[in-house]
């Protein structure tokens, strides 16, 4: 076999996997297409998720489905208040051996698998909230002095509800740029509806089956990292993340107007990874440009901060977003 054709054989492989992954996801989760892509585009490019939407919306059947389709050990942790970040990442307790002896042991914390739901993240306290992020970045977790690999594959799925506020601490800037996407979860159709309906009211059950292994994942990461990017495509992403800087030469009135701060270095290499994903998941393996602003809301729309008269104004970032690509062409 030619390289050419190992290559091929691999997306080929790529593909059928991530639509089974789809079709299994599917059998539990009605609607919410895109949302699903989105999700499976982040575990492939190794990132995290934050899930954003009103309750009932299926957020967190969502990710449980997707845990026992890729057969991965799966916590969930609900937070709230007065979680500790000892509940999160594990304590020493002590233990007494059959000589009668104590000694420290480590607990390990719901942390310790590969994938992690935080549930209503942000109902937890800034100091629970804070974790995450060694584990989100460099997975690996420290108590007591001593530092803990977490397994591979890790990625944390976390909800939040936009609406309520009373009793919520928001996520600080640091600890959204550590997510990959931000997904808002819309309100479904009424086709939508009508099929949630007569699904989940009866006596039947869907019946998820686990497809997808560990080591299969690694090797889908490692796949996507080698797709390649043409320096066009670079330079696009690189202008699309300065233009989000109000003091950019480049900047639009509507950044210089509504945005306090513009997207981090870490906005632009999401983007990639999940173009390079979005190409083999379309038998391609170069980026194009389309695969790129199919990425760039999901990756930057929580790393942009408003300022007073855009909030004054009801601006989102996803408009100051949407002003950006169309002011920066391929």
């Amino acid at each position: 076999m030619t390289d050419t054709q190992e290559i091929v054989a691999k997306i080929e492989q790529f593909q059928n996997d991530v639509a089974t992954l789809k079709a299994e996801i599917g059998k539990a989760v009605v609607g919410q297409a895109e949302l699903i892509e989105d999700v499976i585009v982040s575990i492939f490019a190794g990132g995290h998720v934050l899930l954003e939407g009103v309750p009932g919306l299926g957020k967190t059947l969502l990710v449980r489905t997707l845990a026992q389709a890729v057969d991965l050990p799966f916590s969930r942790v609900q937070f709230t208040p007065d979680l500790m970040p000892a509940d999160i990442t594990g304590t020493n307790i002590v233990v007494e051996d059959e000589s009668g002896r104590r000694n420290f042991k480590f607990q390990k914390g719901p942390i310790f698998a590969s994938v992690v739901l935080a549930d209503e993240i942000n109902r937890a306290t800034p100091k629970t909230q804070s974790a995450l992020l060694e584990a989100m970045q460099e997975a690996t977790c420290t108590v007591s002095g001593v530092m803990h690999v977490l397994p591979q594959p890790f990625f944390v799925m976390a909800t939040q509800n936009p609406i309520e506020m009373e009793g919520t601490y928001p996520l600080p800037e640091a600890q959204l740029d550590r997510f990959m996407f931000k997904l808002a979860v819309t309100f479904p159709s009424k086709e939508t509806l009508v099929a949630i309906f007569s699904q989940t009211t009866t006596t039947k059950v869907a019946d998820v089956r686990p497809v997808l292994q560990g080591q299969r994942i690694l090797e889908m990461r490692t796949l996507a990292r080698e797709i390649l990017v043409a320096d066009a495509v670079h330079e696009y992403v690189a202008m699309i993340v300065m233009g989000t800087h109000p003091e950019s030469p480049t900047a639009t009135s509507e950044v210089k107007r509504f945005l306090r701060f513009g997207a981090s270095p870490r906005g632009g290499q999401s983007i990639i990874l999940a173009a390079k994903v979005r190409a083999l998941m379309d038998g391609r393996h170069n980026v194009a440009f389309d695969d790129v602003k199919r990425s760039v809301l999901p990756s930057l729309r929580h790393r942009l901060i408003l300022n007073f008269e855009g909030e004054a104004e009801g601006k989102t970032t996803d408009d100051v977003i949407e002003s950006v690509l169309a002011n920066v062409r391929p």
